[in-house]
């Protein structure tokens, strides 16, 4: 298994962080808008479901508008 943390800053993002502690904001929907076409989320999904880690809540993970 790889170290997910080193390979993608996603994790520990604070656009992330701040869209989580507040679903509703402006930033929550930036973060949203985002996830639809960065390439290293789209990356970071990829190897968390590959390993089988994807526990990103439902309105972060770009699949609900």
């Amino acid at each position: 298994m790889t170290n997910l943390k080193n390979e993608h800053k996603c994790e520990n993002c604070g656009w992330r962080k701040r869209a989580d502690e507040n679903p509703e904001s402006i930033i929550a929907r930036l973060w949203i808008w985002h996830t639809t076409w960065c390439p290293m989320w789209k990356a970071y999904q990829k190897t968390l479901a590959e390993s089988g880690q994807n526990d990103i809540p439902a309105h972060l993970n770009g699949t609900v508008h």
